[in-house]
């Protein structure tokens, strides 16, 4: 079957084989006199931040306008209680299987052991996590959940104001509910918010469109900043990752689906677009448009994948939450030569299924881990060390992060028989009772 040249799938793929080749060029062309990086290397990187940028633009009016409308929605779905209790028990569960997955894996190929004492790429995180700036992170500082910085350099201070995501789901969250025990009086404020929510998701598209040139320069400029030897210094931990994802991504999630009476093929074939834009813009909350339709293409109840979608968009995170912070940790405690205990092991699992709502669906997952490694006593600058190949695994793991909130959408509405099995199968394949 020929290629379609004109298709986003094919653009996108495209995007990403000129960036590896434009970081390579970049990474050959060296760097100046005083270690700035090159003109091809700062256009890729310009590029990619821009791209980024964008997104980052639409996240905070999408996660409000998504969460207060999918909550609102629940007043149409007969069952609305147990429909939203049996989504969080799966979000649980699956993070469960993800963060043991981890684990074992971890155990078994113990990354980061033999590395103490060498040099490796140290950076600084941007953002901690701890459980008492997570449980403080949950107040609202103000309404609209923005949060300001003040940074003192040689030139003077520098103060940007920034929206604390998961401040902003706590504030939508809690709008939503109201509007439900309102009930007629909100509806004039639901419209405007559903007008909202259309308006974010028409620029969004637009964003999109500009993948390919965005997934191009943010593959080129990690290539062009790093090169191959910051992956081969860390490449085993690396590998364990990406196995583990793929463990995730294409064991687990398959037996859970044919586990409840479905045929993994059409449901990657057709949650595959937002599985692919999810590694290539590295954010669950910007793919969140394109991961709703998929996941009304598969079947499931417009109404219920309104609520669940926006929800796991932000909450629900199998790569970054899950299997990464838990090899992160063993990684770390290996290169400085600390031992975990049992009791270790159980901490990370508590955290990585409690407290995922601290990544809130954006790149990166360091705050997540930062929270790991306070919980566990573990050094915080461990948390530099991994920072030089974060774009390339933070790709593998959102696209893992996507797959399982489509996945537990469809199995959630499938149990609870609001699946099309028709629209699942296609209705060529529709299985019969």
């Amino acid at each position: 079957m020929a290629l379609n040249y004109r298709s986003f799938g094919f653009q996108v793929l495209a995007g990403m084989a000129v960036g590896m080749v434009l970081g390579l060029l970049a990474r050959s062309m060296g760097t100046g006199v005083n270690g700035e990086l090159n003109g091809l290397a700062t256009a890729l990187k310009t590029t990619g931040s821009i791209f980024v940028s964008l997104l980052k633009a639409v996240v905070p009016p999408l996660v409000f306008a998504a969460i207060v409308a999918s909550i609102a929605n629940l007043r149409a779905l007969d069952n609305a209680a147990r429909l939203a209790g049996q989504t969080l028990l799966w979000f649980a569960f699956t993070a469960l299987i993800a963060v043991v997955i981890g684990l074992v894996i971890g155990l078994v190929i113990q990354p980061g052991a033999g590395l103490h004492g060498q040099t490796l790429t140290v950076g600084k995180p941007d953002s901690y996590g701890g459980w008492l700036d997570f449980l403080k992170g949950l107040v609202p500082g103000n309404s609209f959940a923005l949060s300001a910085s003040t940074k003192v350099e040689e030139t003077g201070a520098t103060t940007t104001l920034s929206f604390n995501i998961l401040q902003l789901l706590v504030v939508s969250i809690a709008v939503g509910i109201a509007t439900l025990k309102v009930g007629d009086k909100a509806e004039p404020f639901l419209a405007f918010v559903r007008s909202l929510l259309a308006v974010v998701r028409a620029i969004l598209g637009w964003i999109i469109r500009l993948t390919p040139i965005g997934s191009a320069a943010l593959i080129g400029s990690a290539i062009a900043t790093y090169g191959w030897s910051a992956l081969a210094q860390l490449g085993t931990f690396a590998g364990a990752v990406y196995l583990g994802l793929a463990l995730v991504l294409l064991v687990v999630y398959p037996l859970l689906l044919v586990a409840n009476g479905l045929k993994p093929l059409p449901f990657f074939a057709k949650a595959w677009p937002a599985i692919q834009l999810g590694f290539v813009s590295r954010s669950s909350v910007g793919t969140m448009p394109v991961t709703e339709t998929v996941t009304e293409r598969l079947g499931v109840d417009k109404g219920y994948a309104a609520f669940a979608i926006p929800l796991a968009s932000t909450t629900k995170m199998d790569g970054c939450a899950s299997i990464y912070p838990a090899l992160a940790a063993i990684f770390i405690a290996n290169f400085y030569g600390i031992t975990l205990h049992a009791a270790d092991y159980g901490l990370i699992v508590f955290v990585s299924v409690v407290g995922s709502a601290a990544t809130a669906g954006l790149t990166g997952a360091i705050v997540m881990l930062t929270l790991t490694l306070s919980t566990l006593g573990l050094p915080l600058e461990g948390a530099g060390l991994l920072l030089a190949i974060d774009p390339i695994l933070d790709m593998g793991r959102t696209a893992v992060n996507v797959a399982g909130q489509v996945l537990v959408a469809t199995i959630v509405a499938r149990r609870e028989g609001i699946l099309d099995e028709a629209a699942f199968y296609g209705d060529a394949e529709l299985v019969t009772a």
